[in-house]
């Protein structure tokens, strides 16, 4: 293989300098940590040749987003998702999550309900308590099997909407569960929001991680052209290409109207792009595709052991995700394991392996593993795991 996904790289203590890493400093030195969505390969050699001569300049003052990043972008959108969208529909911001937080500062007023489902990535649920609005939740409808899909729930969504409910936060692929939604829930959703007359912003973050062979990513916003001009959709390299701490993301807001009220929000409450972050967009966005199914073959093949080893673990059921780096593991039937407390807390204790707690994400008896990680570091976790879990 051209790239080099087999060979870990020392983040905890590396031997050229000390750079703290929420991964892997969170716990002690013996904790093997699979939680935050953060993984452990080193970026496409492009990007990392990009920063190299962007920090060789040697001048890091107030940037710009050059026009360059907006046509490659553009150019990606063509070919990854038959979406045409415009260099001034992009709004490039430091990050996702405080565009969920501007977006509901924007499009709403104080007190209106800012609604989503559950499970779902933590920050989504504390959007509307941390902007004086109203957080309004619906559950997605649990696997009817052990391992089968978890399923939109449009009744129950329906159910949660009030007068108040002015926007939706939506998440495709989905956090934590790796569902890529199918085309009769999104009609459905996409019924609703407009008899609800609802704004909608679309997480779209995991979009370039597909795992089955031939998938492709359909935004919401092309997927009905009717909603384009209610929807914010947010996309990152930085799931991608693992390039998180550089903090640059992009909203597509094709209405003027809303792009102008997130935009003038905008002002003040962050900063401008991180200038290293878009010099590391553009030439991921360039020239990183290679280095993205390269890394997919190995999603792949981890999915696949993580797979089999779930097949063997009593009480623990998994749905397989279908895109992400992620797994959503289902451990209300490992009782053993709930008596000792909240599970990712109690496997941590007896493992030394670290998972997400499920609660975080509006489920508890539930764990998020990243499985985005060498294929070494990802046996030895297993093999913790089976200490404990296997039968």
């Amino acid at each position: 293989m051209k790239y080099d996904f087999a060979t870990p790289v020392e983040r905890r203590h590396p031997s050229n300098g000390h750079w703290p890493s929420q991964k892997w400093h969170r716990h002690a030195d013996d904790v093997l940590p699979l939680w935050v969505a953060d993984m452990d390969f080193v970026s496409p050699p492009e990007v990392i040749e990009a920063l190299r001569a962007r920090v060789d300049h040697g001048v890091f003052g107030y940037g710009g987003v050059p026009d360059s990043l907006r046509e490659t972008l553009c150019d990606w959108s063509v070919e990854h998702y038959g979406w045409a969208i415009e260099p001034e529909w992009q709004l490039w911001l430091p990050g996702v999550v405080p565009a969920l937080h501007l977006a509901s500062l924007a499009l709403t007023e104080p007190g209106a309900g800012v609604l989503t489902v559950t499970p779902i990535y933590p920050p989504f649920l504390r959007v509307a308590e941390r902007t004086g609005r109203l957080a309004q939740q619906a559950a997605m409808r649990a696997p009817d099997r052990p391992g089968g899909p978890w399923r939109l729930d449009i009744e129950a969504l329906e159910a949660a909407i009030t007068p108040e409910t002015r926007l939706l936060l939506w998440c495709q692929p989905h956090n934590p569960t790796g569902r890529i939604w199918s085309s009769e829930e999104l009609s459905g959703l996409a019924s609703l929001v407009r008899r609800h007359d609802l704004l909608v912003v679309s997480d779209e973050l995991h979009c370039d991680l597909l795992l089955d062979e031939g998938a492709r990513h359909t935004p919401l916003a092309v997927a009905f052209p009717e909603l384009a001009a209610r929807t914010l959709t947010l996309w990152a390299p930085s799931k991608t290409f693992n390039l998180a701490g550089l903090t640059t993301a992009c909203a597509v807001i094709p209405d003027a109207k809303l792009r102008r009220r997130f935009a003038g929000m905008a002002k003040g409450l962050q900063p401008d792009a991180n200038v290293l972050g878009l010099v590391a967009a553009e030439a991921a966005y360039a020239q990183g595709d290679p280095w993205r199914r390269a890394l997919l073959e190995v999603l792949r093949d981890h999915r696949q052991r993580l797979v089999s080893r779930v097949a063997h673990w009593p009480g623990v059921a998994m749905s397989v995700p279908e895109s992400t780096y992620l797994a959503w593991l289902d451990l209300r039937e490992a009782r053993e394991l709930q008596e000792a407390g909240p599970p990712a807390k109690a496997l941590l204790e007896r493992t030394g392996v670290a998972l997400s707690e499920g609660a975080d994400f509006g489920c508890p008896g539930f764990a998020r593993l990243n499985f985005g990680t060498t294929a070494s570091q990802l046996e030895a976790a297993l093999g913790r795991l089976d200490d404990v879990l296997k039968g």
